[in-house]
């Protein structure tokens, strides 16, 4: 199911100004030439590791009890990574387990949350900072964090898997599949509810407009709901309309619950 990728953070070490020329200093001893020059060699080694980690992706294990999720969504044969009928591997991978309040599915990666390895890693993107002004997280998590959001009873996927420049430049095609691939998740791990971050999403997997908020439709046991776009490209909508349904949204979870589902 999950694949821990992230890019890896490093900061390259301080390098004295006067070291930075390279060249032998005046009148300087040896030994603090001798450290001068491995502070440069060493800055030099942690950029390159720096380049090679943004690049490539390290594994990097969920927090708290995200562990125990994980392996029980494999235990439940939920798989790694998520594949279109075209066999496309998507670049951001799903963050599930058995039993979530509720599993926010995107339309499909951004270039920038591919590159990442992360839902919603744009940083102009509001979702995180969504979830915690609703009460979702008591902290805002960092895109590279998404595994904690387990933690929390929150799982996240995308409708379609091919990374796009924007979701307009999606086909029919893309989404082959997406609806019977939500059912199965809904059935083997019975989240309380699926979110969808925007009408498209929806629309893309069940060919049908909705509206916002809570649809008649079921997938297994668990309800539906849309939610508007966090995407920069959706900021015409103001941020606290976005912030009302993400909180009606949570209203609606807890009245779920205390009806015993």
């Amino acid at each position: 199911m999950a694949q821990w990728r992230t890019c890896g953070r490093w900061s390259a070490l301080a390098v004295p100004p006067e070291a930075s020329g390279g060249g032998r200093v005046r009148g300087r001893p040896d030994s603090a030439r001798d450290g001068a020059a491995r502070a440069r060699r060493a800055a030099r080694r942690v950029g390159r590791r720096a380049g090679r980690r943004a690049a490539v992706g390290r594994a990097r294990p969920p927090l708290g009890n995200g562990r125990r999720l994980v392996r029980q969504a494999r235990a439940a044969g939920v798989g790694r990574s998520k594949r279109s009928s075209a066999g496309s591997r998507s670049a951001v991978p799903d963050v599930l387990a058995p039993g979530l309040r509720v599993v926010f599915c995107g339309i499909n990666p951004g270039r920038v949350s591919a590159a990442a390895a992360a839902h919603f890693a744009n940083p102009r993107n509001d979702f995180w900072r969504l979830l915690r002004d609703a009460g979702f997280t008591p902290r805002r998590l960092e895109p590279h964090e998404q595994f904690a959001a387990l933690d929390y009873g929150i799982g996240l996927t995308n409708a379609a898997p091919r990374t796009t420049p924007g979701s307009s430049d999606l086909r029919a095609a893309d989404f082959a599949g997406s609806a019977e691939r939500l059912e199965r998740l809904a059935t083997e791990l019975r989240p309380r509810a699926v979110a969808f971050v925007g009408k498209e999403a929806y629309r893309g997997v069940f060919r049908e407009r909705p509206e916002l908020g809570l649809q008649e439709r079921r997938l297994a046991d668990s309800l539906l709901f849309v939610l508007p776009s966090t995407s920069p490209a959706n900021a015409a909508v103001p941020y606290f309309e976005r912030l009302r349904w993400f909180r009606e949204l949570r209203e609606q979870l807890q009245t779920s619950r205390a009806s015993g589902w």
